[in-house]
């Protein structure tokens, strides 16, 4: 397997100079440990930890098992040897020098609160996800800034894109199609396809079948899959506790609690609503994400990139594509700014909203190549339904050839834009 650098790894040899103890955190197989053995080096220990086997005696004997390993020190999957957390404590107590421990996670909620109990103060979190365009295509470290920052950087000011490079399309990526089928797992973006769907087959079973059941009690793992295939078919839809557990047959409590199943393990994603003060005709729904297009092409049965060309998914799925590559490259930006999305029980919406610095840039997302003045009513109604808000540029991202102003303060830029 190729490797591909990250937006993460400027972030990471920073912080590893600064804090005794960094943890990469992200959904399985997305490439933490890869990344830490890239930048550590080959010679440091690496230990992968075990949700069935006690790998050297860690859970039975911590103490010894950290005596044993003494720092620089890689430690894979720490969620699955908690106890390890309060004796790295004591060490790094004892001895504050930075750069000793390097863990990863897979699992969030009991992770991070043992991680905030045992080493508030001497650790720095970092999330990864499945890569963005840019890691796909080898462009992951460049130093120049993506349009994400030219524009939170441009204030209320319309920035200039237009010189903006684009991500170069190399095989296997030649199409949007394949850039949604395939994915961000590093393990799907140099197979053929036959391959991918069996890699996927097999990510979907460890995940259900170790993942799940050490995280929480479910009892039926097969109507969890099935939730976890309605999470594919209704990404980028707002999130609605009842018809999640209505499709599937549970209560609406139990689809709440599997849907923050999903998201402890990096699996869905939820933009908050925005209210504003407009709070009775506003919709107060989060909005979901499933968080990798290739798994919930996979999910829904669609079988190829020529088959996903015409199916009624595809604008969903380039939403989240979208969503998620911003989302991701928040890695790239010294402030990263808050993210929503906004929507009126009348219909009218903004798929993602960003706000920084008492800033909000709406941003619309369409999968069609013609775009047209309709296609910003969201944008102009968020400007009309709050204008005393300080309003930045609005952004309408679709897979056209080159940067574009629609009409006043909305900029239509290629879906592959750095």
């Amino acid at each position: 397997m190729n490797y591909r650098n990250r937006h993460l790894e400027t972030k990471i040899i920073r912080y590893k100079e600064i804090f005794p103890v960094l943890l990469v955190t992200g959904a399985r197989q997305v490439g933490k440990s890869t990344l830490l053995g890239h930048l550590c080096g080959a010679a440091m220990p690496h230990i992968t930890f075990d949700p069935v086997i006690d790998v050297g005696n860690a859970r039975q004997d911590p103490e010894f098992f950290i005596a044993q390993h003494p720092p620089p020190v890689i430690l894979d999957e720490i969620q699955y040897a908690p106890e390890l957390l309060a004796i790295i404590k004591r060490r790094v107590d004892r001895d504050d020098a930075p750069g000793q421990y390097f863990l990863t996670g897979s699992q969030n909620l009991a992770l991070l609160r043992d991680v905030s109990e045992s080493l508030a103060g001497r650790v720095v979190v970092l999330d990864l996800g499945p890569l963005t365009l840019s890691e796909r295509q080898g462009w992951g470290n460049r130093a120049e800034p993506v349009w994400l920052e030219l524009l939170l950087n441009a204030g209320d000011t319309l920035p200039d894109l237009h010189h903006q490079a684009r991500v170069p399309h190399i095989a296997p990526l030649r199409t949007a199609f394949e850039v949604l089928w395939r994915g961000g797992y590093p393990r799907t973006l140099d197979q053929s396809p036959d391959v991918i769907i069996d890699i996927m087959q097999s990510y979907v079973r460890t995940y259900v079948e170790r993942d799940v059941r050490s995280l929480a009690s479910v009892q039926d793992q097969q109507q969890f899959s099935r939730l976890l295939s309605l999470c594919a078919a209704l990404t980028a839809q707002e999130v609605n506790h009842s018809q999640f557990g209505r499709e599937i047959g549970v209560t609406p409590q139990t689809a709440s609690r599997w849907l923050n199943i999903l998201k402890a393990t990096y699996q869905w994603l939820e933009l908050p609503p925005y209210h504003g003060n407009t709070i009775k005709r506003i919709s107060g729904k989060p909005k979901g994400y499933l968080t990798d297009t290739g798994l919930a092409s996979f999910l829904q049965r669609i079988s190829s990139p020529e088959a996903l060309s015409g199916h009624p998914l595809l604008g969903s799925l380039f939403e989240t594509h979208v969503v998620l590559d911003i989302h991701r490259k928040f890695h790239c930006l010294s402030m990263p700014p808050q993210v929503y999305h906004w929507r009126t029980l009348a219909g009218a919406e903004v798929d993602l909203l960003l706000e920084r610095d008492g800033i909000f840039w709406p941003v619309e997302i369409k999968s069609s190549t013609r775009i047209t003045s309709a296609d910003a009513r969201g944008i102009m109604a968020f400007r009309k339904t709050y204008p005393t808000l300080r309003h930045g540029p609005g952004i309408i991202v679709a897979p056209v050839e080159e940067v574009f102003q629609l009409r006043d303060e909305v900029l239509v830029i290629p879906y592959d834009l750095l």
